[in-house]
């Protein structure tokens, strides 16, 4: 005996390919659909809607495909409210929670849908009610944020996804943020695009966030990226132990991991630079006391501090030192970077995947991303992990950040 559930997908469902991805998966588990209502859109502004029954063997089955299609912006035409259950102690969830997707997502509860906030992926919904008992707010915790008590989203009832839509029409300067990784595209005119959308970033008042890794400090572009942050086009970072190290140690000694970034020789003991870099660090008390008593003088660390600029620098366990400023403790670099991560508008992941992840993980599918990377499998990586509205540019980081950074020269 086969069971059936009635769903409905709105909006630019034919532009952004929800409703041909919608139908391949229910083909491809092995259910069957019927179309009973649709409506083409006959505008760039004006959706399209989508109602249709989906048909599976038995409930277990049937219950598999919705999975996928909700994920995917599919949701029940009867929607019912969310089942809510006590978390049983800290840092414990309720069997069966429901592990969110990065996508803006409604949780309904008596009757009314709430807007899940700071929404991320892999993460437990938790309810909040007022004094009267009414619904509050609705938002996201990470597993080891949970306290005994806390009323979790279970199973897949009473929520809403909607992922982000593609627009009909490429205007503006976010236009050209629709699609994949591509080492083809003509770069000057992408890195121009991107310069554009920096400046409307910044001109709306939003936050640019930069993750960079050490490999912009090699290639010879740090002076440009620290142009852009004494510029205020960068007004967050967020990198690694290792970044900020050789950041440092090419003010200090002119090498980059022991070479010279502008004759490429290698220095004498340069192999020795970067420790020696931490230990005048640690000596002077901290990055922000380093520059104070003119120990450094030059660089992005330095145009962070003096423009009052905030940084994460989050450590790993292969960190030389580390630099007094760097987060040791892996979940305290986590929740740091969530908190930048979800101040950003825009951000700009420069050669670096093991950061570029962990800030892709926890972004919500609505800021706006651009990957840089002279390896496609980066960008690649940072897709596959969730991250679905990055773009990517595979290019050298050390020809991108200088033409970037007069682009927007030029632009601002």
């Amino acid at each position: 005996m086969t069971v059936s559930r009635v769903v409905e997908l709105e909006g630019h469902i034919i532009d952004s390919g929800m409703m041909q991805a919608a139908f391949g998966i229910v083909m491809d588990l092995g259910g069957s659909f019927d179309v009973e209502e649709f409506r083409v859109g006959r505008s760039k502004t004006e959706g399209s809607y989508c109602r249709m029954t989906v048909t599976a063997d038995d409930p277990e089955h049937l219950q598999s495909i919705l999975h996928e299609l909700h994920q995917n912006g599919a949701n029940p035409a009867d929607p019912k409210d969310a089942t809510l259950q006590p978390a049983p102690r800290d840092q414990v969830v309720p069997e069966g929670f429901y592990s969110t997707t990065n996508h803006p997502t409604d949780i309904r509860v008596d009757g009314q849908w709430i807007e899940v906030e700071r929404i991320e992926m892999d993460c437990a919904v938790v309810i909040e009610r007022d004094g009267n008992g009414d619904p509050a707010r609705a938002y996201t915790k990470v597993l080891n944020a949970i306290e005994e008590g806390d009323l979790v989203v279970t199973g897949e009832a009473g929520i809403r996804v909607r992922p982000p839509e593609r627009p009909r029409g490429k205007e503006g300067a976010f236009g050209f943020m629709q699609g994949g990784v591509s080492a083809e595209r003509p770069s000057e005119s992408t890195i121009e695009r991107i310069a554009e959308a920096i400046v409307e970033t910044r001109e709306e008042g939003g936050e640019v966030l930069a993750v960079p890794g050490p490999a912009l400090v090699h290639s010879g572009a740090r002076e440009d990226l620290a142009r852009l942050v004494r510029d205020g086009y960068v007004t967050m970072l967020s990198a690694g132990n290792g970044f900020a190290v050789h950041d440092l140690e090419r003010d200090l000694y002119g090498t980059s991991l022991g070479v010279d970034t502008e004759s490429l020789d290698h220095a004498r003991k340069g192999h020795k630079h970067h420790i020696y870099t931490i230990s005048e660090i640690i000596r002077a008390g901290s990055i922000p006391e380093a520059v104070e008593d003119g120990t450094i003088e030059s660089g992005v660390m330095y145009e962070c501090v003096t423009n009052d600029v905030p940084w994460v620098l989050a450590g790993s366990i292969r960190d030389d030192g580390p630099l007094p400023d760097t987060i040791t403790d892996a979940v305290e670099a986590q929740n740091a970077i969530r908190e930048q991560a979800h101040e950003a508008d825009l951000v700009l992941m420069l050669s670096t995947l093991l950061h570029s992840v962990a800030v892709g993980n926890c972004l919500p599918s609505t800021t706006r991303v651009v990957c840089v990377d002279i390896n496609p499998a980066t960008v690649t990586q940072l897709l596959d992990r969730g991250s679905a509205q990055a773009v990517g540019m595979v290019t050298d980081i050390g020809t991108f950040v200088p033409t970037l950074a007069e682009k927007i020269s030029e632009k601002g």
